[in-house]
This record gives structure tokens, C-alpha cells and sequence, in this order.
């Protein structure tokens, strides 16, 4: 049995994602076909150039294999974010290569949709290969960018 060490007590948010700790739990369910979907509606990092404050939404879906994400340690994981320099393509794959590396699930898909700046926003979209026959798979819900109008 994995022990968690994050949920249930006190936890700092961690000073970069690199000293985040992403841990798992066995899934409750093996061998069912299923989606879990994790929605970070304020996610924040910072421009690596200007410093400036980077927002956006992102939207986590993944098949689990053996293991389930604990989400205590994935909010505290993303929180990490908020004073990381990265461009919003390597915030988006970088989320999702972790939960890879913790969990090895069946199939995982990211949704990163940014908030502009500088007039102009960035989405970026990525999954490990096509989903697995039989998933039912949503919509990730977050509207396009239209601006005003």
C-alpha cells in the first residue's frame, strides 16, 4: 500500500514544481474502463521573459490503469505553478508528463486554455495516443477564446 504523506494534515505549497510531490493511490476499481477528469479553472504561472502573471484553465482527463492521482498532491502540484517561469506550452505538457510519470495510466489528455496576453491567446492540447475503444469522453467544457464578440 503506497503511503500518502500530503492528505490529512498541514501541507505547504510547494516553492517550484520540481519539488512538488505527486502521489498516487491504488484504483479502486482495476480493470473498469473509466475517465477521471481533474479541472484547474485558476491555474497560474508566470511569463519566463517579463515576469508577468500567465492565467488559464486547465482540464486533466486520464483512463487510470493501476493507479489514481491524489488530488491533495495534484492542487498542491499545480499551486507550484504560480511563481514558475515557463511558457504556457511547457506548463501544459510538463503537467501532464508528471501525472504520467506518478500514475502510468491507461490514457491521459490535457486541455490548457490561456488567457491572452498581448491580444492573443494560446491553447495547447495533448494526449498520449488515441483513447481507448469504449471511453466515454466528454467535452472539456471551456468555451473557445471570442473576445467580444
Amino acid at each position: 500500500m503506497n503511503t500518502l504523506t500530503q492528505l490529512g494534515r498541514a501541507t505547504a505549497i510547494p516553492d517550484s514544481p520540481a519539488e512538488a510531490v505527486l502521489e498516487r493511490a491504488p484504483n479502486p476499481h482495476p480493470g473498469a474502463l473509466y475517465l477521471a477528469r481533474f479541472t484547474a479553472p485558476e491555474f497560474t504561472s508566470i511569463c519566463p521573459v517579463t515576469g508577468q502573471p500567465d492565467f488559464g484553465v486547465l482540464v486533466l482527463d486520464y483512463a487510470p490503469k493501476d493507479w489514481i492521482v491524489e488530488s491533495k498532491s495534484l492542487k498542491l502540484f499545480l499551486q507550484s505553478f504560480r511563481n514558475h517561469g515557463a511558457f504556457h506550452e511547457d506548463c501544459t505538457i510538463a503537467v501532464a508528463k508528471r501525472v504520467i510519470d506518478a500514475i502510468d495510466p491507461a490514457w491521459l489528455r490535457i486541455g490548457g486554455y490561456w488567457n491572452p496576453r498581448g491580444g492573443m491567446p494560446i491553447d495547447v492540447f495533448w494526449q498520449t495516443g488515441a483513447p481507448p475503444q469504449g471511453l466515454w469522453l466528454p467535452d472539456q467544457g471551456v468555451p473557445l477564446y471570442r473576445g467580444r464578440g
